[in-house]
């Protein structure tokens, strides 16, 4: 009897500039990156690398990124509204977030 043994490998990295052992092409992206994100104002350029194998499509690897985005989004809204709750807490109850400097 044959045994089936699946095999698969998946690596997966999110850059925001050149590593220091770049070639002088990535160097170059990056530096563009950095000056289009400098005239649109705001925003992130990020880079992301992956390899699957078996290969999946493209539709599929669009979907995985797409939720993770969606995940990401819900985390940053989270946050803002937890940042503003705490805004409003120092600005209506500013004594409770007094540092104490007598000890």
């Amino acid at each position: 009897m044959k045994v089936y043994k699946p095999e698969w490998q998946c690596t997966f990295s999110v850059n925001e500039g050149a590593e220091e052992s770049a070639s002088w092409k990535e160097r170059i992206a990056w530096r563009l990156r950095g000056f289009a994100d400098r005239l649109e104002g705001g925003g992130r350029t990020i880079k992301i690398d992956y390899r699957v194998t078996p290969t999946i499509s493209s539709q599929e690897v669009d979907t995985c990124l797409g939720k993770g985005f969606e995940v990401t989004q819900r985390l940053l809204t989270q946050l803002a509204q937890q940042q503003a709750c705490e805004d409003v807490m120092r600005h209506a109850k500013a004594e409770l977030y007094v540092e104490d400097h007598q000890h």
